[in-house]
């Protein structure tokens, strides 16, 4: 192609963007391709799940700590960076579950809350846009509210008669969902740390397995990104209150990880160009085109 290629990922919240497809971003980044993250609430109602972090002065500036910790992860990946600005839902607790707060993120109107998004893709006219699917990847209200806004926004930007006052129509190629686990995943990396005559820091989670759906027969394309799962961590640990860097996420070894499991999966779920399947790159078929749009 004669153009740069765009690669746009929606998330709910600053951090998910470094847990979710942060390896292959890096990678894209270091190949030249322009990423925007684009982060729907400022995560104010996140927990502080560091306990080195439970502060009395970090919950008093949570929200301006939030933004900081993106900043740094930010220019860690290397990708661009925009916010939608709206407020985080909370993740609800207790049977029956409460109301969700008046005002947030999860009980706004889709085609209103679609609406800076696809202003956003319009302007940064990615080819490729990556979010999470319709369960959210697990069911907290501002991931699931983000699947429905980022659906909304990728087969509105590219309508004219949809939102024409939110700049000349763009559609984006492909739509993405993050499938950031599956059981074949779980079970290669809980087999590889067993075999290196460590104790897995897997095994409830596989006893938990039969209670949960296995996206893995989803998943349509593995991007080889092992060479930035460092990269990945970084910016994971630039999130200071959300991750524990004595935690679950950084108790198997590098080296383990990256022989044991090298890429990052995704569902193909939207496509305008040619690509059979299996892939191996979220723009096969956008290489391939002749001429740049």
């Amino acid at each position: 192609m004669t153009e740069q290629l765009r690669l746009m990922a929606v998330h709910a919240h600053p951090d998910d963007e470094s847990s979710k497809g942060a390896a292959t971003m890096a990678r894209y980044v270091a190949e030249g391709v322009q990423v925007l993250v684009v982060t729907c609430t400022g995560g104010e109602r996140g927990s502080v799940l560091n306990p080195k972090m439970d502060r009395p002065d970090v919950w008093a500036n949570i929200a301006e700590i939030r933004r900081a910790e993106m900043d740094a992860a930010r220019a860690i990946l290397g990708i661009d960076q925009a916010w939608l600005g709206f407020v985080d839902s909370g993740l609800p607790e207790g049977d029956p579950l409460p109301p969700l707060p008046e005002g947030c993120f999860a009980l706004q109107d889709v085609e209103v809350a679609a609406a800076p998004l696809v202003r956003l893709m319009r302007e940064f006219r990615p080819h490729v846009v990556t979010t999470y699917d319709e369960e959210g990847g697990y069911p907290h209200p501002d991931h699931i509210m983000c699947h429905k806004i980022s659906v909304a926004a990728f087969d509105a930007a590219g309508d004219p008669g949809r939102y024409p006052e939110l700049g000349a129509p763009w559609q984006p190629l492909k739509l993405y969902y993050d499938i950031g686990f599956s059981k074949a995943k779980i079970i290669a990396l809980h087999e590889a740390v067993l075999a290196s005559g460590a104790e897995s820091p897997y095994l409830e989670w596989l006893e938990r397995w039969e209670d949960r759906p296995d996206k893995g027969p989803r998943i349509t394309t593995r991007v080889e990104c092992a060479d930035y799962f460092p990269v990945r961590d970084d910016a994971l640990r630039a999130h200071a209150t959300q991750i524990d860097p004595d935690g679950f996420w950084f108790q198997v070894p590098m080296e383990l990880q990256k022989r044991a499991w090298p890429t990052e999966d995704f569902e193909l779920a939207r496509s305008t160009v040619d690509s059979p399947l299996p892939e191996s790159d979220l723009f096969a078929g956008i290489r391939e085109t002749a001429n740049a749009r």
